[in-house]
């Protein structure tokens, strides 16, 4: 139904706090990239409106730290637009100091604790090998 696939890869030792913070703001990037995957609003039977969401799947997975290297290193020589979440993240409290911590490091040595894709769906499976589906 879908040329593209979307893909959220999450480091494998994250606590269910952190996996869920991370999917969220992840999650985000891919849809500012994409906005017209966002469908219409939900209704429910009593009328009430609720937020619209995406209209495509988002498979969510899980690898190592050295997977999700490889996962990133892919996605960069590939020159796929990606969401990334360096481990350094989770102690700053606004988006400002989100990226001036992203700044600090290099694909080298960046701490990534996860990061999501959103390209054709042969391109995502070929970045996102040696990862597992997320538990």
């Amino acid at each position: 139904m879908f040329d593209t696939k979307i893909a959220i890869v999450l480091r494998d030792d994250l606590a269910p706090w952190q996996e869920l913070n991370v999917t969220a703001f992840l999650t985000s990037g891919i849809i500012a990239q994409n906005p017209a995957i966002i469908g219409e609003a939900y209704r429910d039977a009593a009328g009430h409106v609720y937020n619209p969401m995406s209209i495509q799947p988002i498979v969510v997975l899980a690898a190592d730290q050295e997977t999700l290297r490889t996962i990133h290193r892919r996605s960069l020589e590939r020159e796929v637009t990606t969401s990334a979440y360096v481990e350094e993240m989770f102690s700053t409290g606004h988006d400002a100091a989100n990226r001036e911590v992203f700044a600090q490091f290099s694909p080298e040595d960046a701490k990534l604790v996860g990061i999501a894709i959103r390209t054709e769906k042969k391109i995502v499976d070929k970045i996102t090998k040696g990862s597992k589906m997320h538990a």
